[in-house]
């Protein structure tokens, strides 16, 4: 695997509101947790645009999300972020896979930490592993109900 592989661009972070939205308010989304982590999730279709810069679009997009309920000080809330999106970097081959297998779909993907306890990064690691093979699991039994028999 290259090192290409293992990044985690601007083009694959949410920051639209409106994306934010759709997602918590659209309807569609789904959640599941391991704990301390809460990833809330969204599958599309991919459309094939015929526009250049959207012909690029990742087909995971991710955020995430620390309350101020759980850490009042910036600096850990920051710490968390850190470690959520090195866990998420370093694990989305996980996901990557399935869906270029598949190819004709994308996914919205938002970590909340729900827990006012720091966690060593190698627990991190292992919890979201845990959430994208899950994942994978949930995506790979909606498309197989999807293909005509």
């Amino acid at each position: 695997m290259t090192t290409s592989t293992y990044s985690l661009p601007q083009s694959e972070r949410i920051n639209s509101k409106k994306q934010i939205d759709r997602l918590f308010r659209g309807g569609g989304s789904k959640a599941m947790t391991a704990a301390p982590l809460r990833m809330v999730y969204m599958a599309d279709t991919r459309q094939a645009d015929p526009l250049p810069a959207k012909a690029h679009q990742p087909m995971a997009q991710m955020m995430v999300s620390v309350p101020k309920r759980y850490f009042k000080r910036a600096v850990k809330r920051n710490y968390v972020k850190r470690q959520v999106r090195e866990a998420y970097r370093l694990n989305k081959h996980i996901l990557a896979s399935h869906l270029a297998e598949t190819g004709d779909k994308t996914v919205s993907l938002c970590f909340i930490w729900t827990s006012d306890r720091l966690l060593p990064t190698a627990e991190v690691m292992k919890r979201m592993a845990n959430l994208l093979t899950r994942l994978v699991e949930k995506l790979s039994a909606t498309d197989n109900k999807n293909i005509p028999q």
